[in-house]
């Protein structure tokens, strides 16, 4: 978690016991640490509705990947291995259920690498199996229904409290993952959720070696997604250093794809409900995507979040709108957040009542399905 802001201080005041357990495994902001890139403006101009704003789109392709996180499994790491509904859950296959009668089809479920390859063998050691039984059926449950299943470590590059920097520890767990998914096709492998403090290029070699692993262990057809340093923000992309290693990307499958996370306000941490601007998305989006293009590279968004407002409805719908007007180059996007601890959490759409549920799902989302 981000130590300076994060967008989970919200939770302290109204979160249950399970959730407060839960705010140091969850996803710290793309970019908060870019305090120089931060935007002055705070308009509140009207939001268009839903509709209008899906209409306006004209030009655009819809998105292969569409979906939300599925957020539980990676909760609680402050304890290790921690217990099943008291640290940490899995995601409720009637939310699965409720978002794919929606027409959403890609579920991004994090878990946490301590839990998985605990430290007493080692990131390339033997799995737990009672907890990658639990994460095997919950793949099954999203993909036996037509849907995708993105699977991935929220560790931020950080295994048993000290920074990953062996090549090979790293390539050894993702060869031996990958091959217990090598024959389902519709998994996808999400190599490490938003690295930071760290360089782009050492970044770079672990997630170059990851693919490389993946492939090596028989994970031919599967789409596999990298993330950068700076916590992966689509805002900072291009002055991350990011920018200058990633062109190199390899795949002797091509099918991969840099996975950027974006937020909304001020200062992109994802924990304020003011967002900067109504077309602030585009905005933070656009840097990244011409180097996308300029690369011959895909991206896929795999976390945005905002508050339930105006102003935020449109950004969101703007952002989608822009995704979807860039030809391809933007794979789809996944709203942060979902799974059954979340509570009143502003930006969670976890059914039947999340309180972005009715406002930014039906009015800014689902228009672009």
């Amino acid at each position: 978690m981000h130590s300076a802001v994060t967008r989970f201080a919200v939770l302290v005041a109204v979160a249950s016991a399970p959730v407060l357990a839960a705010v140091a495994a969850t996803s710290a902001s793309s970019a908060a640490a870019s305090a120089s890139q931060v935007p002055s403006s705070t308009a509140s101009a009207p939001a268009a509705s839903a509709s209008s704003a899906a209409d306006a789109c004209s030009g655009g392709s819809k998105f292969d990947y569409f979906g939300v996180n599925e957020s539980c499994a990676e909760f609680g790491n402050q304890n290790v291995p921690g217990v099943l509904n008291t640290d940490y859950t899995w995601p409720s296959p009637s939310s699965i259920d409720y978002f794919m009668e929606d027409g959403m089809n890609a579920f991004r479920v994090p878990f946490l690498l301590e839990r998985l390859a605990p430290p007493a063998t080692g990131m390339a050691g033997a799995f737990d199996q009672t907890y990658l039984g639990d994460l095997q059926e919950t793949v099954q449950y999203i993909t036996g229904k037509g849907g995708y299943a993105i699977i991935e470590p929220h560790n931020f590059m950080i295994y048993n409290n000290a920074t990953i920097s062996s090549v090979d520890d790293f390539s050894a767990f993702w060869k031996n993952f990958a091959a217990l998914f090598a024959d389902n096709t519709n998994v996808i492998f999400d190599l490490m959720n938003e690295p930071h403090d760290i360089d782009a290029s050492v970044v770079f070699d672990l997630m170059q070696a990851g693919v490389n692993a993946v492939r090596a262990a028989g994970a031919t057809e599967q789409l596999v997604l990298v993330e950068g340093t700076s916590w992966t923000g689509a805002w900072t992309w291009t002055t991350s250093g990011n920018s200058d290693v990633f062109g190199a990307l390899t795949d002797p499958n091509d099918n991969v794809a840099i996975e950027m996370h974006q937020y909304l306000d001020s200062d992109g941490s994802g924990s304020h409900e003011v967002c900067v601007s109504p077309t602030i998305g585009s905005e933070r989006l656009q840097a990244a995507t011409e180097w996308l293009k300029a690369n011959n590279l895909r991206g896929l968004l795999g976390e945005i979040g905002a508050g339930s407002n105006a102003d935020c409805i449109s950004a969101v719908s703007d952002a989608m709108c822009y995704l979807q007007q860039q030809n391809g180059t933007w794979l789809g996007a996944l709203w942060w957040a979902a799974g059954p601890w979340w509570g009143d959490y502003y930006q969670s759409i976890e059914p039947p009542n999340g309180p972005a549920l009715a406002s930014i799902y039906t009015e800014a989302l689902l228009p672009f399905v």
